[in-house]
């Protein structure tokens, strides 16, 4: 008696806030967070190696969405769509009206400072250990792929503990 496997191959969002100073945010298609990261890149040439060997380590990036512009942002869009892979160009307006209230984003200090506790409640929900709070970066780049994984409809509404 046979038997047969069924691999089923896992699609990912990559969030990104950009600059030198990055914050990074992996999702699956099940919108869960699967891992964040704050970087410091310190030079665009650091940054263009890195940004090479990271798409290449993660398999099935259905989209790379990113917050920003310039030559940063150039340096991620060529390497994925090099690759493949769809890219979503925001700016912070885009994911802070559909994930804050007006009232939280009357300074940009306020708004990340909200995107901080909301960051906190996105890690918690997906089981993610957290040593110490994510730098305001990561705590950004986790909220955008949230904002992504709603877009492109891996979840169709925010998560309980979130509210809006």
């Amino acid at each position: 008696m046979g038997f047969s496997v069924r691999i089923i191959a896992v699609k990912f969002l990559l969030a990104v806030d950009l600059g030198l100073k990055t914050g990074i945010a992996l999702y699956g298609e099940d919108g869960r967070l699967r891992w964040f990261r704050s970087k410091n890149f310190g030079t665009t040439a650091r940054l263009k190696r890195a940004v090479y060997g990271l798409l290449k380590e993660i398999p099935d990036l259905a989209m790379l969405v990113i917050e920003g512009g310039g030559g940063i942002a150039e340096i991620w869009e060529n390497e994925a769509q090099r690759r493949g892979i769809a890219v979503r160009r925001i700016a912070a307006e885009d994911w802070r009206k559909d994930l804050l209230y007006p009232r939280e984003q009357r300074s940009g200090a306020m708004a990340k400072g909200r995107a901080a506790r909301l960051a906190d409640a996105v890690i918690a929900g997906s089981g993610l250990r957290r040593p110490t709070a994510p730098r305001h970066d990561a705590a950004e780049a986790i909220l955008i792929g949230l904002w992504g994984v709603l877009e492109l409809g891996w979840l169709d509404r925010l998560p309980p503990d979130m509210r809006q």
